[in-house]
């Protein structure tokens, strides 16, 4: 029997995972749905043993699919597997001692100040609605962190000018409010009189929008942040994500409490804050030698 259903609307209604993270679980364990029917006759994951998954496993690499996403293919199958011992569906996990394949850590490299600066106060934005509104998205990123999916489901009613703060709708739906720089609120400013101006606007709840009036898109906030920052900056990776690690690691650079970084940020635990002071290690180390009395000998 298939219990995929049952089991997305437990991740949505009970986990609180967004759409998007939902359709990746579907499609991993459809694909090995699709490969246990091929390989051995049967698609219902409660009957099969590890060997089985081993062989999934062994076909992913011969497709040269990278360990990372293989990990996160087994870890969407686990989590199926987990929930049909909930529901009593399967006796033993399969994968309850499966090892995670080995990565190579990536370093992400952030942005540094000059190449930001260079960007919001060098470059020449368009005096249009589409001028305005890449700015705004690119001093959004910088001075708040938040996620491209966070930036584009952003409303008109998540932002409290008079009190300069921006609500923020997290993974798992979790709420968390930022404060805006005065000289992002300036843009937003500007960016929303000509928002006001559209001949049309479908999505009039959101913030961000298209010049045909209806909500951005991934590809699209991926687009402006890789055009401007391809003008300042000779990186290979230039995305949102980086726009959001340089601004947890400047905030570290300068002396900001790993703690409040994490709140800002809309990390449920530490450890994956953590990850953004590698930078801030390095800062110190450049610090530490210019200023020991010791270092000089």
């Amino acid at each position: 029997m298939n219990f995929l259903k049952p089991f997305t609307d437990y991740l949505s209604l009970e986990k609180n995972y967004s759409a998007l993270t939902v359709k990746a679980y579907t499609k991993d364990i459809e694909s090995f749905s699709e490969f246990i029917e091929i390989e051995f006759g049967y698609s219902d994951i409660n009957q099969v043993n590890y060997g089985q998954i081993r062989n999934w496993i062994v076909s992913l690499v011969e497709k040269n699919i990278s360990n990372r996403s293989i990990n996160r293919k087994i870890s969407s199958l686990n989590t199926y597997c987990k929930f049909l011992l909930k529901i009593g569906e399967l006796e033993v996990n399969p994968l309850a001692k499966h090892k995670a394949l080995k990565m190579r850590k990536k370093v992400q490299v952030p942005f540094s100040e000059t190449e930001i600066n260079t960007v919001l106060d060098d470059l020449i934005f368009d005096s249009s609605f589409e001028g305005y509104r890449d700015k705004l998205i690119v001093e959004l990123f910088y001075s708040t962190g938040i996620r491209r999916i966070e930036l584009i489901n952003l409303k008109l009613s998540n932002v409290n000018v008079h009190n300069k703060t921006l609500k923020v709708l997290g993974k798992r739906n979790k709420e968390r409010i930022v404060p805006l720089l005065d000289i992002t609120l300036q843009t937003m400013c500007e960016y929303l009189v000509f928002r006001d101006d559209l001949l049309q606007i479908v999505d009039k709840e959101h913030l961000f929008l298209t010049k045909k009036g209806v909500k951005i898109y991934e590809t699209l906030v991926y687009r402006i942040i890789n055009n401007y920052f391809s003008k300042a900056s000779s990186k290979v990776k230039k995305s949102p994500h980086i726009l959001r690690h340089s601004f947890a690691t400047h905030l570290l650079n300068q002396g900001a409490d790993l703690n409040a970084v994490k709140e800002l940020l809309g990390h449920s635990s530490l450890a994956a804050t953590q990850v953004y002071t590698h930078n801030s290690i390095l800062e110190l180390k450049k610090v530490h030698v210019k200023a020991h009395p010791r270092s000089k000998k």
